[in-house]
């Protein structure tokens, strides 16, 4: 949907009235998350401060929202009866069902129900909205900065509308793709917990630069920005990244010694185990037994 004003009454922080609405997005919960999302959304263009409409019980991130100009309350049954194109569930994870009793009994003005919440099922997310449509989103920390990697997964109600609805929001804030929901967990294995991966090796990048004698700012900026530039190369060219690599590596020089001492460590092999080790424990942290993970996932 493009963005639109919607015709309403300026808010107050803690009172929502029912306005006409126009293609406004709800979030229950304002943590780093979704707040990175929301922020990302409006830098874009894709919705207007006044179309946000947000709930948290912590009055501090309710100031911080209410400043942004965006819609804020204490009460989430306000932030479903005032969405009409989409509420997100930005919760803990034990919190979700708390948030999901709270849509059911709530106003259902059609918006469709996004779980941005780990480990919590399309199934248990569909048993506790009954006949509502709900897509559920694995993001990852990059969304603060706009360079999100998203996987989503669409529920059995969920219609191409929502897709391309909910693929608008997420695109906001960096990439996203859908996926089967059994998926998600790979998702979570790559893009979820791939940040913690990247900022070890860009850690270690410039561990080696100071053990050559570079000043812990200038190896840190350097190995950073190094990360960014491959990426960006990666993406931009499309070129598979071992052929970058062979591009660079010319024959008996620097970066081949370099890539050698690299796989004299395994960092490939210890590689591909961090991002299976962090699926197969996706798994176990979504109730799939160990067994199964092992029959009918190989892992």
């Amino acid at each position: 949907h493009p963005p639109s004003v919607s015709r309403h009454k300026k808010c107050s922080l803690h009172s929502i009235t029912l306005i006409t609405m126009a293609h406004n997005i709800g979030f229950i919960g304002t943590g780093m998350m979704a707040s990175a999302l929301i922020d990302g959304i409006i830098a874009k263009g894709v919705r207007t401060p006044g179309q946000v409409y947000c709930s948290d019980i912590w009055g501090p991130s309710r100031d911080a929202a209410a400043a942004k100009g965006y819609n804020a309350t204490d009460k989430n049954a306000d932030v479903c009866a005032n969405s009409d194109d989409a509420v997100f569930i930005a919760v803990k994870p034990n919190c979700v069902m708390g948030a999901c009793k709270d849509i059911a009994d709530g106003a259902d003005t059609g918006a469709v129900i996004v779980s941005i919440a780990a480990g919590v099922t399309l199934e248990t997310l569909e048993k506790a909205l009954p006949g509502r449509r709900v897509v559920r989103v694995m993001p990852n920390t990059p969304c603060l900065v706009g360079e999100s990697a998203c996987g989503f997964a669409m529920g059995s109600l969920a219609t191409e509308q929502d897709k391309t609805l909910v693929k608008s929001l997420l695109d906001a804030v960096g990439v996203s793709v859908e996926v089967k929901e059994d998926l998600l967990n790979a998702v979570t294995g790559v893009s979820g917990s791939g940040p913690a991966y990247v900022f070890q090796f860009i850690e270690a990048l410039s561990d080696g630069g100071v053990r050559a004698g570079l000043p812990r700012n200038v190896a840190t900026m350097l190995a950073a920005q190094t990360v960014k530039g491959a990426a960006e190369m990666v993406l931009k060219t499309g070129t598979h990244p071992g052929q970058l690599k062979d591009q660079v590596t010319s024959p008996g020089g620097t970066t081949i010694a370099g890539v050698e001492a690299l796989e004299k460590g395994g960092f490939r092999a210890t590689t591909i185990s961090a991002v299976t080790a962090a699926t197969k424990r996706s798994m176990q942290l979504g109730g799939v037994s160990d067994e199964e993970i092992a029959n009918k996932y190989g892992l």
